[in-house]
């Protein structure tokens, strides 16, 4: 496979996970109900967890379709990609003390950034292994 058949990819599966994601908070902002939300219940921590693995796997299709791009803050490497998926988790965090059927936590925030930061180290392992195999 090629860089940017790679990328293509990872665009592909990031838009069909951020729908999926998108479907999950309309459903929660509503009070809807889901398989998902009954799975999580019976995992300790299950909704920390999730707040983890959606927005970590998030994280690495987005810096994947991105290509790994980033930009240095002093020595820390900050991706396009995990700095875009930050920004929307920030507003869809605050936006859920607006919401009456939601509640605005901070250690909601401490999972999804752990998640950020835990799948773009992993992205970095990846773009790294998929630059090793083009040459």
């Amino acid at each position: 496979m090629t860089h940017t058949l790679y990328s293509r990819l990872a665009i592909f599966v990031g838009a069909g996970f951020f729908g999926f994601i998108l479907w999950i908070i309309y459903l929660a902002n509503t009070g809807g109900n889901s398989i998902f939300f009954d799975l999580i219940r019976h995992i300790p921590y299950g909704d920390k967890v999730g707040h983890m693995l959606l927005f970590g796997l998030l994280t690495y299709v987005a810096n994947l379709a991105l290509q790994s791009r980033h930009f240095s803050l002093g020595r820390i490497p900050l991706y396009y990609g995990a700095v875009l998926v930050s920004i929307f988790v920030l507003s869809e965090e605050i936006s859920q003390g607006f919401i009456p059927s939601r509640t605005l936590d901070i250690i909601d925030l401490v999972a999804d950034a752990v998640g950020i930061t835990l799948f773009s180290y992993l992205s970095c392992l990846t773009q790294r292994y998929i630059d090793k195999q083009r040459q």
